[in-house]
């Protein structure tokens, strides 16, 4: 049988329409997921091609998945820092939407004051457990989209839930129902996807989804989980593992519009930004990402990493605003006392600070030559130098101009006598034993001792 496929527009073959394969045993798929070695990366040369959606966009789960590894999040936080994902991600939402818990008073406090805000993005969505009572809570709420969590791998459906696929299927579409009935468009988390039986399971159960939206005419949405980090981007690469497979799979066997396409990926092998990426570029319109990664084991996708992959994809910012960035950063690690590693691109207290001589050398000529962007513009985030023996008379030199913000006609060089004095205090620490880098204060301290106060200290 021929029939007019909705996502291609030609005619194809009818075998490709894939029906739910009810296995009597799990597949683990072992020889990928051994789990006394490390995972393998199979590769069947199947390439798919790249579908990059006119719009993509960025959602957020910070007060979900990101809340599920630290200490909740006062009610009074998660305003603050969602007031800031709106100026972030700006008037044209491209921070769409961020999920919330309804479970506790304060999670419903929280919720109820952010929506009182009357933000149009990012959109209020939340996270339920698939009973029909918290379908009625989300509904009383005024919510118009939740996630429900729907498992799709054979290690959750046997082993966890201890179902067959069929008897999973039939209960995952019940939930479903159930949702609809209560006036909710569902976002369904197939979790632990890069595991599932991607033909045998997943492209039927959502093929009936697909049907079942149809009938009671509200829209489902797909969320493409990688729960365990396991998704691998390669061009190439054989299912379940492959990114662009999936994204593929679904957008072209299973009709799922991109606009209903969501990835939700995790860096458990440092694959999380480079994967959210590929699935855009294959086809899905939403990545979902927590502040700073935060978020279970290694975390998620860091939403500031998706802001700046957005920029490189698509050429533009789109309205959204960088320089908040760096005040999540800072209200993190001032209100809340999150330690964010200094080496962490964009936020990390070390990202643009150079500690080698030479280095400082060059951003004193060019800043270009030893800063990836201009920080300051795009981040409010000037490139620094951190001083120690290695630093020589340009680091020195360096340091003073940025930590004082001198003008340019008046800009310290290696060959002013102030920074070469500096120099013969610091290698004296360094010939006593020291270690460690210099800091703000000490080198405070001796400017103000070798100027007689004139440059005097920071605010």
């Amino acid at each position: 049988m021929i029939v007019k496929s909705l996502t291609t527009n030609l005619l194809e073959q009818s075998q490709y329409k894939y029906a739910l394969q009810d296995v009597p045993e799990a597949n683990l798929y072992k020889e990928i997921f051994p789990f006394d070695e490390i995972p393998k990366v199979a590769f069947n040369h199947r390439r798919v091609p790249i579908c990059m959606p006119k719009d993509i966009w960025i959602t957020d789960t910070t007060f979900r998945d990101g809340q599920q590894s630290r200490a909740p999040y006062t009610p009074e936080q998660i305003v603050k820092i969602y007031k800031m994902l709106a100026k972030l991600g700006g008037e044209n939402g491209i921070i769409r939407q961020s999920e919330f818990f309804v479970y506790t008073k304060k999670d419903r406090e929280a919720l109820e004051k952010c929506m009182a805000l009357g933000y149009k993005f990012p959109e209020i969505t939340t996270w339920i457990r698939a009973k029909k009572e918290d379908f009625a809570l989300v509904h009383d709420l005024g919510i118009r989209e939740t996630g429900i969590l729907v498992s799709s791998s054979d290690y959750h459906i046997f082993k966890k839930l201890g179902m067959t696929r069929s008897q999973a299927l039939d209960h995952y579409l019940g939930v479903v129902k159930d949702a609809f009935n209560a006036g909710i468009s569902p976002r369904c988390h197939l979790e632990d996807i890069t595991r599932a039986d991607f033909y045998g399971f997943v492209v039927p159960f959502v093929n009936e989804l697909t049907e079942l939206s149809k009938e009671a005419n509200i829209p489902v949405k797909i969320r493409m989980c990688d729960t365990m980090g396991y998704g691998v981007p390669y061009p190439g690469v054989a299912l379940p593992r492959s990114v662009p497979g999936i994204v593929y799979g679904l957008h072209h066997y299973a009709c799922v519009p991109s606009a209903m396409l969501e990835w939700h990926g995790h860096n458990d092998f440092y694959k999380g930004v480079v994967n959210a990426a590929s699935a855009w570029l294959y086809g899905a319109s939403g990545v979902n990402c927590s502040l700073l990664g935060i978020g279970e084991r290694t975390g998620n996708v860091p939403l500031e990493a998706m802001v700046m992959e957005y920029a490189s994809l698509r050429g533009t910012l789109d309205g959204m605003n960088p320089t908040v960035i760096t005040e999540i950063a800072e209200y993190f690690k001032t209100e809340m006392g999150y330690e964010i590693p200094p080496m962490t691109p964009f936020v990390g207290s070390s990202f643009n600070v150079t500690k080698a001589g030479i280095h400082a050398d060059g951003l004193m000529k060019d800043e270009s030559i030893y800063n990836i962007f201009d920080t300051e513009k795009i981040l409010d985030r000037p490139a620094e130098v951190a001083i120690s023996n290695t630093s020589g008379l340009a680091g020195i030199a360096y340091w003073i101009n940025c930590h004082y913000n001198i003008k340019e006609e008046e800009k310290f060089t290696k060959k002013d006598e102030i920074v070469i004095k500096m120099k013969e205090l610091i290698d004296a620490e360094y010939v006593g034993g020291r270690t460690t880098v210099m800091s703000d204060g000490e080198l405070e301290a001796m400017i103000e001792k070798l100027s007689g106060g004139k440059l005097g200290r920071t605010e």
